[in-house]
């Protein structure tokens, strides 16, 4: 869920889902589907992958669910340790995971991951202006 609001938040970025333990080739929980499905978001294609030290050297930032996954990439992975945030940082909160639940629990998850996806592009959005701008009063010099 988070993976498709970001990128759909944030068009230009590249956005990645993976896991930690993920069933690996599985496709998105139909839960999921028929909840995002009537805001046009078409999940069918989606495939669970895990993470792995290739996709950890090259992204710029790893949102996770909570504190507990923080913990484990960052000793999996010291060197993006700056990198791993939780998605609902800036809410002082962790997304529960959802997975065995019912409707219910689904819908209240989707909605602590609409708030941290609303928080995360508004500040990537910030972050991509002051750069372009940056680089553009670099130029006009």
């Amino acid at each position: 869920m988070a993976a498709v609001l970001l990128q759909r938040a944030l068009p230009d970025c590249r956005v990645i889902s993976a896991g930690l333990a993920p069933p690996v080739g599985a496709s998105a929980d139909p839960h999921v589907i028929r909840l995002l499905k009537p805001e046009g978001m078409d999940l069918g294609s989606h495939r669970a992958r895990a993470v792995d030290a290739d996709l950890m050297t090259q992204a710029d930032l790893v949102l996770v669910m909570d504190d507990e996954q923080a913990v484990e990439l960052a000793e999996q992975y010291p060197e993006a340790r700056s990198r791993i945030f939780r998605l609902c940082e800036h809410e002082h909160t962790d997304v529960p995971d959802p997975f065995g639940g019912s409707h219910t629990m689904f819908v209240i998850v989707l909605g602590l991951i609409r708030q941290g996806v609303d928080s995360w592009s508004a500040q990537i959005q910030a972050d991509i202006q002051r750069s372009t701008l940056a680089i553009g009063y670099g130029e006009a010099s």
